[in-house]
């Protein structure tokens, strides 16, 4: 693909001294009438290099450009050479096949287009020698992509609106960690499970959430349960909070476009190469995408679904969600991102358009974020940060999510959160700090209380290594060091975990209510652990979620100012003028007046002038022309009859037209089969295009039969 707008003129001339003689030779009568013998092929185009050089031709050129020619010039330039199907793609919506195909062929006619093969597909590509008139007027792109100013005044700044954000993870978490049987033996959610989170996530589909969570690697099945992995989770708080959002939008796409069978599987599988690569795709593909619009514009969705595609053809670290994360597409992967984007709270909807969220801070504020709603609950805050809900979360149950977001603080929550290697100091210090000190001190001898219980009877599992006196030094150093996860006397080492439920129940028919489980041990989420401890968490440690900062946002120079540029560019000779356009149109149609000509000649150059062919009066006065009836509408059965059996001859594309008892206009293009006779009636044999089955339709009934012209050069 080539990055510059136009290729060398070596490239057209090449078009044109490869296309078949009958196209070669109509083209070139058609500029300089009748062609004098023996033909110079290569002359010949050098004769037309020096026509459009003339500064009166590209004059004429760029008075006939018109509102859709530029919108059609300037999508092959942003597109770089697409081909005919990526621009039809790129405008659904807003031409149909026939109409924009008549467009490129009246571009080509004009010699503005052209087309050129490489490895066997024809793209799409700007006449060089026109630089200087088609410049200027493709440097803006805003006309591709229309936006308009979103009012972001003092007070009417929009606030995130998602159904998912980091007070919701936390939620998440929360509510898995106090679920061990997760799963049925035979495989899905335990209904008990699924029931308890629909009703604690109202606003989320729940099942689907899980599966886009345990994707991302938050969560991964164990036995029956589902336990978080606290070292993924804390290298996800590393990210800012929009690229948090990022990586979340792209799992909930994924997971929405893969059958909820395989949702688990893929997720288990996490992290092998493949599922890692399909995630940091999509993402870089949504980083990009939200990099590109501004905070300030809203957006319709044709703009939106066109910075996409130019971010699938342009590639992201030579990685395209096309071809990326092709595979899984059930729905529309675009529908689902807005979708997913909305979701996260990174994309919001006003009036039919779409908006970007301003960026918040990726760290709780100054003040209160929880509100202590009762002695052992609290409300969260929207303004809260992901550490610090997630630290809350440690020692926790959700008791609700939606508008309000609430936590309980429970015996056996704390318990959960002294396994986890937290102590009572930090809990109380960190509510202290979120709740602005409004914490009840019922609550804080209440912690306190439950830390002393529960250092009295602990329970541990696992590989012990004994060390005599003179060997002990192994225990300080590596690689012995890393594996020691607590001394139990001195000398004496655990090392890792074992099974525990028979002691678990033994204890419990002891009449022991709490008993200390501590996994092997891992620091605390941030906030609630010192500098020392998260330094040696992040020391040596490769993220599996690398900031999208990191890679290029803008691929091959994309920019939001290239999509969504407010400066009104002039060409050098002309802008695009309707009333100029008619003045040289008026100016030919007077000098055609004045020859003397055939019907059919006059006929045929009249529609020349009306399809801007005619640069100059020199291609009125003896030029050689050839009519060609291209249509025939109403009760002209017979030219209906003759267009279709050229048609047919050729398996050239036609359009018809139809009327149906509501006076709805009805329209189909394909190509041409045969005409059949059926109960005294003509039945033209169409094969539609896109396909969709062959259709037979009375001739007669046909409101406008119309053959479209292939373009010359071949496609």
């Amino acid at each position: 693909m080539n990055n510059s707008s136009f290729r060398s003129s070596d490239v057209w001339k090449s078009a044109l001294l490869t296309l078949p003689d009958s196209s070669y030779f109509e083209l070139m009568r058609s500029v300089f009438g009748s062609i004098k013998t023996p033909f110079n092929k290569l002359r010949l185009v050098e004769d037309l290099e020096a026509f459009l050089s003339r500064r009166e031709i590209r004059e004429t050129i760029a008075a006939y450009i018109d509102e859709i020619d530029v919108r059609v010039i300037t999508a092959i330039a942003t597109l770089k050479e697409p081909a005919p199907g990526e621009l039809e793609t790129f405008f659904a919506g807003e031409f149909s096949y026939a109409e924009l195909h008549s467009i490129l062929l009246n571009l080509e006619e004009r010699l503005i287009l052209y087309r050129f093969q490489e490895k066997g597909v024809y793209h799409l590509a700007l006449n060089p020698l026109l630089e200087t008139v088609l410049s200027p007027i493709i440097a803006d792109k805003s006309v591709l992509f229309p936006s308009e100013p979103l009012d972001i005044s003092e007070g009417k700044e929009p606030v995130s609106s998602g159904t998912f954000d980091d007070r919701i993870l936390a939620a998440l978490f929360a509510f898995v960690s106090d679920e061990p049987d997760f799963f049925k033996t035979e495989g899905g959610i335990r209904k008990k499970v699924l029931d308890d989170g629909r009703l604690l996530f109202p606003d989320l589909d729940f099942e689907s959430f899980i599966g886009s969570l345990q994707y991302l690697g938050f969560f991964r099945q164990q036995g029956d349960g589902l336990a978080s992995d606290e070292v993924k989770l804390r290298h996800f708080m590393d990210l800012s909070f929009s690229e948090r959002r990022e990586y979340c939008a792209a799992a909930i796409c994924i997971n929405k476009s893969v059958p909820r069978s395989a949702v688990w599987q893929l997720a288990a599988k996490f992290p092998t190469q493949s599922n890692r690569s399909r995630l940091l795709a999509l993402t870089r593909v949504i980083h990009a995408f939200m990099d590109i619009l501004r905070m300030d514009r809203r957006y319709p969705r044709s703009t939106l679904k066109r910075i996409a595609d130019i971010l699938e053809r342009s590639g992201i670290e030579q990685i395209s969600w096309g071809a990326e994360i092709n595979e899984l597409r059930g729905n529309s992967l675009f529908d689902l991102l807005l979708e997913a984007l909305q979701t996260v709270g990174l994309l919001g909807t006003e009036n039919n358009g779409f908006f970007r969220y301003p960026l918040r801070a990726d760290t709780s504020p100054d003040g209160a974020v929880i509100a202590m709603d009762t002695v052992f609950s609290c409300i969260l805050f929207p303004e809260i940060s992901l550490p610090d809900a997630l630290a809350l979360a440690s020692f926790s149950l959700v008791r609700e999510t939606g508008t309000t977001v609430r936590f309980e603080f429970t015996r056996e929550s704390v318990v959960r959160g002294f396994d986890r290697g937290m102590n009572a100091g930090a809990m109380i210090t960190l509510l202290d700090r979120l709740s602005g000190n409004q914490v009840d001190q019922n609550l804080h001898w209440t912690i306190k209380d439950w830390e002393a219980r529960y250092s009295r009877v602990s329970l541990y599992q696992g590989i012990v290594l004994t060390l005599s006196e003179d060997r002990r030094y192994l225990a300080e150093v590596e690689p012995v060091a890393s594996l020691i996860s607590r001394t139990l006397l001195p000398g004496v080492y655990l090392l890792s975990a074992a099974e525990k439920t028979g002691a678990i129940q033994a204890l419990h028919k002891a009449g022991i209510d709490i008993i200390a489980q501590p996994p092997q041990p891992m620091a605390p989420f941030p906030g609630t652990s010192g500098p020392t401890e998260d330094a040696a968490f992040h020391s040596g440690r490769h993220s599996p979620y690398p900031p999208q900062s990191a890679f290029c946002s803008h691929p091959r120079g994309l920019c939001p100012d290239l999509f969504l540029s407010d400066e009104v560019h002039h060409t050098e000779i002309l802008c695009p003028n309707e009333e100029k356009k008619e003045q040289y149109k008026d100016r030919f149609r007077s000098a055609l007046e004045k020859l003397s000509l055939t019907k059919g000649e006059r006929d045929e150059l009249a529609a020349r002038i009306e399809r801007r062919l005619i640069l100059n009066e020199s291609q009125l006065a003896g030029v050689s022309v050839r009519y060609e009836k291209l249509e025939a509408r109403g009760l002209d059965y017979v030219g209906k009859t003759s267009i279709a059996k050229q048609a047919i001859a050729s398996k050239q594309l036609i359009e018809i037209m139809w009327s149906n008892q509501d006076g709805e206009v009805n329209r189909v293009i394909g190509i041409p089969e045969a005409m059949e006779k059926s109960g005294g009636e003509t039945l033209l044999v169409l094969n539609p295009v896109p396909p969709g089955g062959v259709i037979r339709f009375p001739l007669g009934k046909i409101s406008l039969l119309r053959r479209i012209k292939q373009s010359i050069f071949g496609e």
